[in-house]
């Protein structure tokens, strides 16, 4: 049997969707019709198709009752959910649930629990853990950590907090504002890291080491108005070290009162500290107890410590402190005045942390 006669038109359609189609069933069943409309009989087409005579036999009889409609495949949807969506939406109630609510002797579902626990319970009768991680997946429930979170027990905890985010967003036109801290200390050891590597060949570093040349800190300085980080590296982090810090910040910046944003760390209250930055045009601001994320350099701090650091494996300090001022160099190169700190988070709510919290 043979296709319908096909006019020129209909022949150059086929042509383009053979050239054309991206859906492999109207591709395949273009060509039957083109190659049948050409003289070629059924059991030569299903040969060089590798598909059976009665699939072009169906092809054909179908384009002949119905034209290029025909042509276009009609997807039934699949089988009929097990699952319902009652059913569903316990499986993601119980999975945000601590198991020992339910008597079960852990602290975490992993994905096989809780299946069991699903069927035991009734909730279904049978499911797979990959039926039940692509429901999860679908409702936007995810495998998440656990991480702790300090509150601050600062009497003044918002007067303050207040007061540092005013400097971010209205920076005071008589001076410049710095976030000031220490990083560290920075010890000579294999330090994890992740990298872009062929699957099975992971980096390896070594596990057994000796840190027998002692530790040195950084201490550095985001200044806001450019973005740009400043920085020393010393043997120890001392008062005597931070003043002689704030020295070069002086001198690099004359002619501005400097806005220093610090945690409560001693030496940054020392008296000769106090003195001197009273007397030099340099105000401290003090963070709220266990309030460091206020600080805008703890996310600098975070880049230098994912981009110098982790990954390597330094043998000597210098090495190492080399590796760190690359780091900052390249970063200082790229820098953009900083603006916008926290914008959508909760602590700019007028009753944090009272609401919010």
């Amino acid at each position: 049997m043979f296709v319908r006669q096909v006019s020129m038109a209909e022949g150059q359609r086929l042509q383009r969707i053979t050239r054309t189609a991206k859906d492999p069933v109207k591709l395949r069943r273009a060509i039957v019709v083109l190659m049948s409309a050409q003289g070629q009989p059924a059991p030569d087409i299903a040969y060089l198709l590798k598909t059976s005579e009665d699939y072009v036999r169906d092809v054909i009889h179908a384009f002949n009752e119905r034209g290029f409609d025909a042509l276009d495949p009609k997807w039934s949807g699949g089988a009929p959910r097990r699952i319902d969506e009652q059913a569903r939406d316990w499986i993601c109630v119980i999975a945000r649930c601590d198991p020992r609510f339910l008597g079960r002797p852990f602290s975490c579902w992993s994905l096989a629990k809780l299946r069991d626990y699903l069927i035991d319970a009734g909730y279904v009768t049978t499911i797979s853990v990959e039926t039940i991680r692509r429901i999860l997946h679908e409702r936007g429930v995810s495998w998440q950590a656990t991480k702790t979170w300090k509150a601050s027990t600062d009497p003044e905890f918002t007067s303050k907090m207040r007061r540092i985010l005013d400097l971010y967003d209205h920076p005071p036109a008589d001076g410049r504002v710095l976030c000031v801290d220490e990083f560290g200390p920075l010890n000579l050891q294999p330090r994890p890291g992740r990298a872009w590597r062929p699957q099975g060949q992971p980096v390896r570093l070594r596990a057994t080491y000796t840190r027998d040349q002692g530790v040195r800190h950084m201490i550095a300085a985001l200044d806001l108005t450019t973005g740009r980080l400043h920085y020393r590296i010393r043997d120890r982090k001392r008062w005597r070290e931070f003043l002689g810090f704030l020295k070069t910040l002086r001198r690099r910046w004359p002619g501005d009162k400097l806005y220093l944003i610090v945690d409560n760390f001693s030496p940054h209250k020392h008296p000769e500290v106090r003195a001197w930055c009273t007397a030099n045009q340099v105000a401290l601001v003090f963070l709220p107890t266990y309030a460091s994320w206020l600080n805008w350099i703890e996310a600098e701090f975070a880049a230098v410590r994912y981009f110098a650091l982790n990954g390597t494996d330094h043998r000597s300090h210098a090495e190492q402190d080399a590796a760190i001022g690359d780091y900052i160099r390249w970063r200082n190169q790229r820098a953009r005045p900083k603006s916008g700190f926290a914008a959508d988070s909760k602590i700019r709510h007028p009753d944090y942390p009272f609401k919010a919290a």
